[in-house]
């Protein structure tokens, strides 16, 4: 997985999410984690939560697709779990360091935490 080299490359892809203009098959897992990061490095998890949900919906409806897409569990397991880690980071890190640390940490357990959800 490819590591951000700067804080544009994060403002980028956060900014892609919140005006719709990144294609929905372009707004990736490492994407959702991208704008996770930056919204939890700024903002208390509910606030991230809120910021989250709502631009979601509003990508989804850009999009066109359904909003039955959206699980409110799966997105608020991923913040806590997120939030956890950034706990166990140094808080002095970079934006870039951090979220690098947090996609390699998390980028190839999508799978794991979902079926968690499911049988929950």
């Amino acid at each position: 997985m490819k590591a951000y080299q700067t804080e544009k490359e994060i403002a980028a892809v956060v900014a892609g999410f919140e005006e719709c203009t990144t294609g929905n098959d372009e707004f990736t897992h490492r994407s959702h984690l991208t704008v996770a990061v930056y919204y939890l490095r700024g903002s208390t998890t509910d606030q991230a939560f809120q910021k989250m949900r709502a631009g979601i919906f509003r990508f989804l409806d850009h999009h066109g697709v359904d909003r039955t897409k959206y699980n409110q569990q799966l997105t608020l397991a991923w913040l806590k779990l997120i939030q956890r880690v950034l706990e166990g980071i140094d808080p002095d890190l970079s934006l870039v360091s951090v979220t690098n640390i947090v996609l390699e940490l998390l980028g190839d357990i999508r799978i794991s935490i979902k079926e968690n959800l499911e049988s929950s």
